[in-house]
């Protein structure tokens, strides 16, 4: 295509994009006040809901009443809250405990503040507007000091201002650079930080969206191809208050199993029984962890979901069975495509049973991928939704407890990528558009699945990978990023979108590790390892037609050195599996950008290519090849490496050595760390579990929370947890651990925690729960 080359730039085309005309909503005509405080003004109709305190929702409908009752995301009705409501001449004020909004009556516009009178989301002379074309807009004040984060699924580096984005799942192979805009989540939701204080916004609109933090230093716009502007403003103040609200609307990630949080190994595609069981005969002789083998679309016959190539994989029960006793789990794919063929049987009952996506006229939509002509099972609508989730008995009964979604865009070979958007979808009763749907179907899918399959698994939890999603994703499966590939700015990438989904309410996420497409090589694989051992999820996937990379392709001095990143993933699952516990209460991210624990620092706000998890671990990779040597910025505190017990003073930059075996990792004095130990693939539950406290002497107080159940089934919910909140004091003469709480009744095969006090200073004494002691017992 002539657009693919340099005569997109000829100097005769017309590069300058023509005037957008939009109609400004206009002046307050009338109100009414109730639970829900509606305006109707020149062109068009506004409601505002108050949800908490501290989250307001705005819509407005050019041609309607707002529609108040059709999210796909938002999960909870809004609270009965105390809002004061007057008017002012100009203004009506209505005021929480936590916000104002101050709108002004002609022309209408919305302003909202914080308790303390701080300006959050306010607009411009041009507030909310739309085109005739159906497009809505709304257009908002920007400061010089504005930074923007979140947006789920983005290349390029973590503050993204001066950025424009597209929400549009994309199932993009190649490229995936700074400049690639939609990818395959659509999260329309950012986080402001503005002078050391944080809000968020939710733009809860399916159809095709732009964020536009570029075009102009006075304000920003959030805009959609069609529907209504229905937004919610969080207040915050902090980066973590942001979160626990916006996961608060649209859920948080059920508590994972823990060896879903281990390592997983994939390739497109381990074709045969013979080749699966001798790669899991491999990480047993080496002795390398590994939870999880992923099968890509060649364990199936000719790409027909629901279904076993029976020459390739002539026993997959026994296989799985065989593997599950050696501490392995099978994830095998599941797209959504459907091949039409007249003699397979999950294609029979869609068409007898009217499940599948359709035109207005009632033909089927067909399109092609994998298994070539397709039917596409319509997941809006809720009969859909439970035949999908009931055909995955075919997997669950053979003992697999893992699925693995892709191609759920959807994607379709064809040049627009994805299903004609003339579609006509069910949706549960109100039919529309693919147009409108397209982003959700990704998300409606993973809910088949994830639902069907807890259902089925008598207890246990169930795990979901998924590469197309919208907001709310979180509540069903985790996200990789997608074909990337095997290039150092691909590894580089990876720090801030990982960081970025985090941020957007997704805990659980991480990219290929080694790189997907084209050839990794030893130093590549191996920095990516370090980095992937502490990514919320850890797996290793390349692509047919490309070098192997499982961590014993380059050579022993490769090999030893990952398979230590690997057992050290292992080693830290205490303390992995506190910080989901965490994500799954409050909805804080895993891995998080230094900025979220420390807003009040500029030199944090486009840290990319450090992260931290929790809120006293920071990790500093090498992510350049033939480098050695990096600057690494520690913020306020003091800072021990972990390997090495060097102290380093915060607020400064060094410059930090690390051979090709080295990950810099420093952990905050005054903290704790929990460590448990590598057993075998056989055992990974650890037997022994330690505390190590880094001390401090400046009074530090530190509070966590350690947590740990059978980390399988969903008996936690009825009690059977170990949950300790724990307080650490570091004065001059004493390290005192004291256990402010023990909750649950769950008796882990461990009997006791060890405590080590690390780094204390002479005479300085550890006491635990007030005594000299270095235990603290978890069995009464």
């Amino acid at each position: 295509m002539l657009e693919d080359t340099s005569f997109a730039i000829h100097p005769g085309k017309d590069q300058a994009s023509k005037a957008v005309v939009y109609r400004d909503i206009g002046n307050l005509i009338a109100e009414d006040f109730s639970t829900i405080y509606k305006f109707t003004c020149e062109s068009g109709n506004v409601a505002i809901q108050f949800y908490t305190s501290s989250i307001v929702r705005i819509t407005m409908n050019p041609q309607t009443d707002p529609i108040l009752n059709q999210s796909k995301s938002v999960i909870v009705k809004p609270e009965t809250v105390k809002v004061e409501a007057s008017s002012k001449g100009e203004f009506i004020i209505l005021a929480t405990s936590q916000l104002q909004l101050k709108i002004r009556k002609a022309p209408f516009r919305v302003d909202i503040f914080d308790k303390l009178g701080k300006e959050l989301v306010s607009e411009t002379e041009r507030g909310m507007a739309y085109r005739e074309n159906g497009e809505v807009v709304a257009f908002k004040k920007m400061y010089d000091y504005d930074h923007f984060y979140g947006f789920g699924e983005k290349s390029g580096h973590l503050d993204k201002r001066d950025e424009k984005f597209e929400m549009w799942n994309s199932d993009v192979y190649a490229p995936h650079n700074p400049e690639t805009n939609a990818l395959y989540e659509s999260i329309p939701y950012f986080m402001t930080l503005r002078n050391g204080r944080a809000h968020g916004v939710f733009f809860d609109n399916t159809f095709r969206s732009k964020f536009d933090m570029a075009s102009s230093e006075e304000y920003y716009t959030f805009s959609a191809e069609g529907g209504q502007l229905d937004y919610y403003v969080m207040a915050g103040p902090e980066p973590k208050s942001v979160l626990e609200q916006y996961t608060y609307l649209t859920g948080r990630i059920p508590l994972p199993s823990k060896w879903s949080l281990g390592y997983h190994q994939s390739r497109y595609s381990y074709e045969s029984e013979t080749e699966v069981r001798e790669l899991a005969q491999y990480f047993i002789d080496k002795d390398i962890p590994v939870d999880v083998i992923h099968l890509d679309i060649h364990y199936m016959n000719g790409y027909r979901v629901f279904t076993f190539d029976k020459e390739r994989f002539p026993n997959p029960e026994k296989l799985i069975s065989d593997l599950r006793e050696m501490g392995i789990r099978v994830v095998p794919i599941v797209d959504p495509g459907v091949k039409k063929d007249a003699e397979y049987a999950i294609y029979q009952e869609g068409v007898n049973e009217d499940l599948f996506c359709k035109y207005i006229e009632g033909e089927t939509y067909f399109g092609e991928v994998w298994p070539g002509v397709s039917a596409f099972p319509d997941f809006t609508e809720e009969k859909v939704r439970n035949w999908w989730g009931e055909k995955h008995a075919f997997y669950t009964n053979i003992g697999v407890e893992g699925i693995w979604n892709d191609m759920n865009e959807p994607a379709v070979f064809n040049e627009s990528k994805t299903m004609d958007l003339e579609v006509m979808h069910r949706n549960d009763g109100k039919p529309t558009t693919h147009r409108e749907l397209h982003n959700v179907y990704g998300l409606l899918m993973g809910k088949a699945t994830y639902e069907g399959m807890k259902q089925q698994l008598d207890g246990k939890r169930p795990f979901l990978l998924t590469r197309a999603g919208y907001a709310g994703v979180q509540r069903y499966a985790s996200v990789w990023t997608g074909d990337n590939r095997s290039f150092w700015e691909h590894l580089q990438m990876s720090l801030p979108m990982v960081m970025n989904l985090g941020l957007s309410g997704v805990a659980f996420t991480g990219p290929d590790v080694g790189g997907f497409a084209h050839d990794t090589n030893a130093e590549l694989l191996t920095r990516w390892t370090q980095v992937g051992a502490f990514t919320p999820f850890f797996r290793n996937h390349s692509a047919i037609g490309f070098r192997y990379q499982e961590p014993w392709q380059f050579g022993e001095k490769y090999e030893a050195i990952m398979k230590r990143y690997i057992q050290m993933r292992y080693e830290w699952m205490p303390q992995l599996y506190s910080l989901f516990y965490e994500a799954s209460q409050k909805g804080l991210p895993v891995m998080r950008p230094l900025l979220m624990e420390y807003p009040q620092d500029e030199k944090t706000y486009n840290l990319n290519d450090q992260f931290m998890l929790g809120d006293n671990v920071i990790f500093a990779p090498i992510l350049q090849p033939a480098i050695t040597d990096r600057a690494v910025y520690l913020p306020k505190g003091n800072w021990v490496e972990f390997s090495t017990g060097e102290v380093f003073e915060g607020e400064k930059t060094y410059l930090i050595h690390a051979e090709l075996e080295d990950l810099p990792i420093f952990v905050k004095q005054g903290t704790a760390l929990m460590q448990g130990e590598w057993v075998s693939n056989t055992q990974k539950t650890p037997r022994n579990v330690n505390m190590n406290i880094y001390a401090g002497i400046a009074g530090e107080k530190y509070q966590f929370t350690y947590y740990d159940d059978d980390g399988e089934t969903f008996a936690h919910e009825e009690g059977n947890y170990l949950k300790l909140d724990i307080e650490v004091i570091s004065t001059n003469a004493k390290v005192e651990v004291n256990v402010v709480q023990k909750q649950g009744n769950f008796i882990p095969e461990y009997k006791e925690i060890t405590i080590n006090g690390i780094g204390l200073h002479d005479g300085q004494v550890l006491l635990i729960n007030g005594q000299q002691r270095n235990t603290i017992p978890v069995v009464n």
